[in-house]
């Protein structure tokens, strides 16, 4: 079997604050350490489970946060930016599951560190409309469209409340529980990485045992509203999108391609606000 690992940081054991999970912050080497920590947690439960290889993608920020040399020495490692496919660079239908380690709830949601990839520039996004998504939402959308299913996944109570909503199926490991945006219970390390392994071990066992699915060709719409009205009035000149109100657009097409497009989104978004996250 071959195991797919997207590894994102906010939702990571023990971090909390900007300064955990931002270059620069008094912490961040820390939350590096930690990082790596839980995934090597998912990488020895991938092996339990089954997996013959393992392939982890480092997704946040500048996507040079896990520290190579601690990596599991079982997994090779998807490392730096830009990537095309950002949070599941390098996924395809070869692979049999998908684990998501870190994640975070969306934008607008009580959960530790939540937002949805551009600090508070996106206020929401959309799948056909009326679903509304984060991270989560898209990873998990975009995996599933091309035929792997996402088995499992680790983050606060509320990342892991979300991810249930798009798919019961998925094992969680709750590794703190939020109390406010930046403060939660934590989970004790020990524990939570038991939990990580042991979540990522019987999701992967139970994807060997599913049905594969076909990829998903149906047409999917994607709505975004921006902070910022620029934002929205500069991808107006892309084609295909169009805008819903001075703030939101909109596009359709099919998933994975609706993914790489929204990378453009957030390049164009960047150049024109430069804003820090969790302002």
């Amino acid at each position: 079997m071959r195991v797919y690992v997207s590894a994102d940081m906010e939702g990571v054991t023990g971090l909390v604050g900007a300064d955990d999970v931002q270059m620069g912050g008094r912490d961040y080497e820390r939350g590096r350490v930690m990082m790596t920590q839980d995934v090597n947690a998912a990488v020895r439960g991938a092996l339990a489970g089954g997996a013959g290889e393992v392939v982890v993608n480092d997704t946040h920020s500048t996507m040079r946060n896990l520290l190579v040399e601690d990596l599991h020495p079982a997994a090779s490692l998807v490392r730096g930016k830009p990537k095309p496919m950002g949070m599941v660079q390098d996924l395809d239908a070869s692979f049999d599951a998908v684990v998501c380690v870190g994640y975070h709830a969306r934008a607008g949601s009580l959960g530790v560190l939540s937002h949805s990839y551009m600090g508070h520039e996106i206020e929401d996004m959309w799948l056909d409309e009326t679903r509304a998504m984060g991270e989560i939402g898209f990873s998990y959308a975009t995996a599933t469209a091309i035929g792997v299913p996402v088995v499992a996944l680790s983050g606060c109570d509320v990342a892991c409340e979300e991810v249930k909503e798009w798919d019961a199926r998925v094992r969680t490991a709750p590794v703190k529980y939020a109390r406010d945006r930046f403060a939660a219970r934590l989970r004790p390390a020990q524990e939570a990485r038991a939990a990580i392994e042991e979540a990522t071990a019987e999701g992967v066992r139970d994807a060997a045992s599913r049905t594969r699915k076909e990829p998903d060709m149906t047409e999917h719409a994607l709505s975004v509203r921006w902070q910022s009205a620029s934002v929205a009035q500069q991808l107006e000149g892309v084609p295909g999108v169009t805008r819903t109100d001075d703030r939101t657009v909109l596009v359709r097409g099919r998933l994975p391609g609706l993914f790489r497009l929204f990378g453009v989104f957030q390049q164009v978004a960047a150049s024109l606000t430069g804003q820090a996250p969790y302002c």
